[in-house]
């Protein structure tokens, strides 16, 4: 009969090598999931929580804030601006993939399934400044609330989340190791910020200089996006105290893991 080890055993090099190593894999798949779940569902759907109107594709992006904390943590600066790295270029590929469905032309009418193409009662103005009218592509409809957000959430996401991972570091030099919910909440709170004002900024700047969409409105949209992301950044702090504890015993890693 498998005897499991004690929590203070000793691992061989092999068995610690490949638990830090998967630890790290889901931490940034769940980031990365994250991340793509906030450019394909975007702006598709505004929901309410309480008094908050956000955007349902923000659900998940809190969580990228934890895992990047954690991998900080655990596996220190570089590991976390190489995961920041590899999630620029999965936005990068998901223009790619927009731009070629634009690009390679529809197959033709008989062929098409029923729900390629939409029939709308009254002309709608979609995201990136267009009008349609009459009968328009679902693929044109999802594209037009996704390539916005995925170009803005490029820009702020490189900001914000280099943001994060430079000043969990600085508190964690400051305070010489200790505090762990400063440099947990301190650098994501204002990460979140940059990250909010820069996304809503330049995915509806293009509607407020035209006069779609009026201050107030601009205004309600930025602080439903960070009020939610700061709600979740300080209900995070005790998920990154368990996950620091716990992983740092199952990885044995008293000191940053590298």
């Amino acid at each position: 009969m498998r005897k499991t080890l004690p929590s203070n055993s000793i691992l061989s090099e092999e068995v610690l090598l490949r638990r830090r190593e998967n630890v790290f894999l889901i931490l940034a798949g769940f980031f990365l999931s994250a991340m793509a779940i906030l450019n394909l569902i975007g702006l598709t759907k505004f929901i309410q929580i309480g008094p908050l109107s956000v955007a349902v594709g923000i659900l998940p992006y809190p969580l990228t804030f934890l895992c990047t904390d954690l991998i900080s943590e655990l596996y220190g600066r570089k590991r976390a601006s190489f995961l920041v790295w590899v999630g620029l270029g999965m936005n990068g590929f998901i223009l790619i993939i927009l731009w070629l469905g634009h690009l390679i032309p529809a197959v033709s009418p008989e062929r098409m399934p029923p729900w390629q193409l939409l029939s709308l009662a009254a002309p709608v103005s979609l995201p990136n400044g267009s009008i349609v009218e009459g009968s328009v592509e679902l693929f044109q409809l999802i594209s037009a609330c996704t390539s916005g957000v995925v170009f803005a959430s490029m820009v702020a996401y490189i900001t914000a989340q280099f943001s994060d991972v430079y000043l969990f570091h600085f508190w964690k030099k400051l305070t010489q190791g200790r505090h762990l919910w400063l440099r947990n909440n301190g650098s994501t709170l204002i990460s979140q910020f940059i990250d909010s004002f820069m996304v809503i900024l330049i995915t509806f700047g293009a509607a407020f200089s035209r006069g779609d969409i009026g201050f107030a409105a601009l205004m309600n949209l930025f602080l439903g996006n960070y009020a939610f992301k700061l709600i979740a950044a300080l209900l995070d702090t005790a998920p990154f105290y368990l996950g620091t504890y716990y992983l740092k015993h199952y990885l044995q890693a008293e000191q940053e893991i590298g």
